[in-house]
This record gives structure tokens, C-alpha cells and sequence, in this order.
């Protein structure tokens, strides 16, 4: 059966409140029974004989039940002033302790058809809780059965006074019952109302976002654990918007970067089927190296989709990394000489040793480095330096001018992205270079870091772990 918040609600605060007073009411007993110690254990049937046969004589005389006091809470103490008064009549000085102190407070009388007329009769539910017997004294005039005192007797002597406490006050203990009860609804209506709306929201934004609408918010402020969930809700909404704007974006970015050597490739077409050009070595050179970029283009693509799947396999093995730098710089020499560019590599850390996939890194370090050609203006200047700190290696690549705009620098790595006009695609990159190598380290439990270089243009720093 599925519940409600409200009715959930509802059951813990009138479990809580019947809880407190089963406590109070148990503490109740044990205080009266501790003040009962000097209270024996009697015998109560002679008294219980006594004002059965007295009652028997009074309906004798009246022919019936009218002798009995006609107001309500008169009746409800009338028997206990008639066992005060046979214990009178049997010679005890009057106004004196009763003798039988508590049993005017468990005794009551009904008629013949068990409908209540004075005394104390225990309700069942009382009789249930406190482990209550009851006997019923047949009251017989001229033969008939015209009414029964009903005695409740606790199991345990010593209970007696706690028993005779609890039949007088269960009428107020009732009306707390039925107090707590209406109190248990009020709260568990109100804490239900406190809750629900936050929830009701959460549970529509939720609805919102399935359908799509990334925008959804929840304006709820709290300062609970609802409102750190509403928050959470609104960081995922933001997550999500962002996400489904990069992937927009991603399409886009793609089929941009698609059709641009292909229109260069349909044109050339075009010519040589139309006989604008013919197909000499010049013109093929031109279709190849718009193939060679689609080529690049696609493999990068199929890359980072792979990477994104963690279907990017890595084989890794120990490997000295600044070594790599190394070898990987020597073979770029040629083309560092055409472009015009000085290069410089600091001294070897105290520990270059990493354990990695070394044709990933090289693929990582590789692009760095043509990067640097690529953007650093000619007559410019290239250093490499590598830095063991703590468990970290860290290689830096810093290149001249031009530089990158410092907010330009938090956006290095997202895919298709590119710094105009200085890094733009006129020079050769499509701007998933560096997205790839961050996927790469990201595999190796490392990073990439940027910021402006000292020698004026941008310092990317490679950070992996040590081995061992």
C-alpha cells in the first residue's frame, strides 16, 4: 500500500506522542507502586457481599433503580461512600481510613442488561493494557438477576492502587488519546505542507528535465537538506544545459570542420571534370592534402569518441618520460630550424620515471610540440623544463609571442575550440588536439595545465604521476 508523505507523517508523530504516554504511564505505575509498599494484600469479598446484599435491600424497598443519585458525577462516588458507610455501620469509628482504600475506585454497578449506573467500570481497552481481571457479583432480588457489581482485581496485589488510578482518570486518559491524536494530524498536516512543496517542485523539475527543458530551476530557498537538494537539482539542470549546448555545438563544430575540406575537394573536382584544370602534380598535391586533413580530422573524431566510451585502450609500462621529451624534441629540430624558432631544454629532473601507455604520451607530447610551431611567431623562442614535485612530474612547454587572452586560457582543451586571430584555423588546427591529449592524461591520472608563459606567448604543463 503506498503512503503519503503527509500520512507517513501522521503515523511517526501519533507512534512518537502514544509512546510518551505508554512511558508516562508506566512511570506512573512504578511511582505508585512504590508509595503502595505499605498497602497488603485483602480480602474484598466480604465488603463486596456487604454492599451487594445493601444494594439487593435498596431495589427491594424501590422496586427498581431510582434510589440512586440522579447526577451524573454524584453516581460516580456513590459506591465508594456506601462501602464507607457499611464499614461505619460495622463499628468503625467514623470518618477513619477505609479498610479496603483503593476498591471504591474499582468497583461499579450495571444493571440487568450491563448498562452502566455508578461506581468506576473499566473500559475494555483498560482492562487489555493493564492486565486487569474483572469479576461480576450477581445482584438477585426475589429470584431475578436485576443488576451485577462488576470488581476489577490486578493480578498483582501490590498493583492495586496503580489499577484503582487508572480507572478513575480514563476518561481524561481518553481525551488525551483523542487529543494526541488530533494533534498528530495537525503536525503531521503542517510538517506535510513544509515538505511537500519543496518536494512537488523537485518532483516537476525532474518531469522538465525529462522532457528535455534543460532551463528547469527550482526557486526553493532553504537552508535544510531540501534546499541543499534543491541546489544540487539546480548545479545538474546547469550540468545538463551545458552539456546538451556542447553537444549542439559538437554537431555543429563537426560538420563545420567537415565541409570545408570537402568543398576545397568537390571544387577541385568540379575543374578537373568541367577541364578548368587538368590533373597535374600541383592540382593532386591540393586534393591530398585536403584528404590528408580530412583523414586527420576523422581519426581525431574517432579518438575522442573511443576516449569518451573508455574504449581507449592503454598499454602501460614503466617509461623515463623526460627521455621521450627528448628524443620527441631532436626529431622535431628540422622543423623548429624552418619555422624560425630557438629551443631550449632545462636541466633533467631528479625523477622522470612514469608508468603509462608511451605512445599515448608521445601522441600528447607531440601535439604540444606542434603546436609551438605552429603558433609561435617566427624568430621567437621554445623552452622545455621538467620538474619532479612530490609524487608529480611536471614538464612545462613555453613559447613566445603571440600569447593568449587570460579568458581564452579557461576554455584550452574544450573541443573545436580555437584563439582568434592569432591560433585560428588558417594555421592548420582544429582544435581537437589538445581535447584528446586532456582525455589521454585524464587516463593516466594526470593533467594539463595553462597560463601565460614568462617569454610572452602560453606555458602548457603536463602533470603525471611517478612510478612507484
Amino acid at each position: 500500500m503506498k503512503l503519503s508523505i503527509g500520512h507517513r507523517l501522521f503515523l511517526a508523530v501519533l507512534l512518537s506522542i502514544i509512546t510518551v504516554a505508554l512511558v508516562g504511564v508506566e512511570m506512573t505505575r512504578w511511582k505508585l507502586f512504590d508509595h503502595a509498599s505499605d498497602v497488603t494484600a485483602r480480602i474484598e469479598s466480604e465488603p463486596v457481599a456487604k454492599l451487594s446484599d445493601a444494594l439487593s435491600t435498596q431495589y427491594q424497598q424501590h422496586q427498581d433503580w431510582s434510589f440512586l443519585p440522579a447526577d451524573s458525577a454524584r453516581r460516580k462516588t456513590w459506591l465508594r461512600d456506601e462501602l464507607m458507610r457499611l464499614q461505619e455501620l460495622g463499628g468503625t469509628t467514623p470518618g477513619t481510613r477505609p479498610l479496603w482504600p483503593t476498591l471504591g475506585y474499582r468497583i461499579g454497578l450495571l444493571d440487568k442488561d450491563r448498562h452502566y449506573l455508578a461506581g468506576a467500570v473499566a473500559n475494555p481497552f483498560i482492562i487489555a493494557f493493564a492486565s486487569i481481571d474483572t469479576s461480576a457479583r450477581h445482584l438477585v432480588v426475589d429470584g431475578k438477576t436485576v443488576g451485577y457489581l462488576i470488581v476489577a482485581t490486578p493480578q498483582n496485589p501490590d498493583d492495586e492502587l496503580a489499577v484503582a488510578f487508572l480507572i478513575d482518570q480514563q476518561r481524561n486518559l481518553f481525551i488525551v488519546a483523542a487529543i494526541s491524536v488530533l494533534l498528530s494530524a495537525l503536525v503531521a498536516a503542517l510538517l506535510a505542507t513544509h515538505f511537500r512543496r519543496p518536494i512537488r517542485q523537485l518532483v516537476d523539475g525532474a518531469r522538465r528535465l525529462e522532457g528535455g527543458r534543460f532551463d528547469a530551476r527550482l526557486t526553493t530557498r532553504r537552508s535544510d537538506e531540501l534546499g541543499e537538494l534543491a541546489d544540487t537539482f539546480n548545479r545538474l539542470a546547469e550540468r545538463l544545459e551545458d552539456t546538451e549546448r556542447s553537444r549542439q555545438q559538437w554537431i555543429a563544430d563537426t560538420a563545420h570542420e567537415l565541409r570545408t575540406p570537402l568543398s576545397v575537394l568537390h571544387g577541385q573536382v568540379e575543374a578537373l571534370q568541367d577541364g578548368v584544370r587538368s590533373a597535374t602534380p600541383e592540382n593532386l598535391a591540393i586534393m591530398l592534402r585536403q584528404v590528408g586533413a580530412l583523414t586527420k580530422l576523422v581519426d581525431e573524431l574517432y579518438l575522442l569518441a573511443r576516449a569518451d566510451i573508455g574504449k581507449l585502450s592503454y598499454t602501460k609500462t614503466e617509461n623515463d618520460v623526460w627521455r621521450l621529451v627528448q628524443d620527441l624534441l631532436d626529431g622535431f629540430a628540422e622543423k623548429f630550424r624552418v619555422a624560425g624558432l630557438a629551443v631550449s631544454m632545462g636541466a633533467s629532473p631528479a625523477c622522470s620515471t612514469v608508468y603509462c601507455d608511451v605512445d599515448r604520451i608521445r601522441q600528447v607530447v607531440t601535439n604540444l610540440l606542434e603546436n609551438c610551431v605552429r603558433y609561435t611567431a617566427a624568430g621567437g623562442r621554445i623552452e622545455v623544463n621538467g620538474m619532479a614535485v612530490g609524487d608529480e612530474l611536471r614538464i612545462a612547454f613555453s613559447d613566445s609571442a603571440p600569447g593568449v587572452p587570460e579568458h581564452a586560457l579557461s576554455r584550452l582543451g574544450e573541443r573545436f575550440f580555437r584563439v582568434e586571430p592569432s591560433r585560428n584555423r588558417q594555421l592548420g588546427g582544429t582544435g581537437l588536439g589538445l581535447a584528446l591529449s586532456r582525455q589521454i592524461l585524464d587516463a593516466h591520472e594526470g593533467r594539463l595545465e595553462f597560463g601565460p608563459s614568462p617569454l610572452g606567448g602560453l606555458r602548457v604543463t603536463v602533470v603525471l604521476k611517478l612510478a612507484g
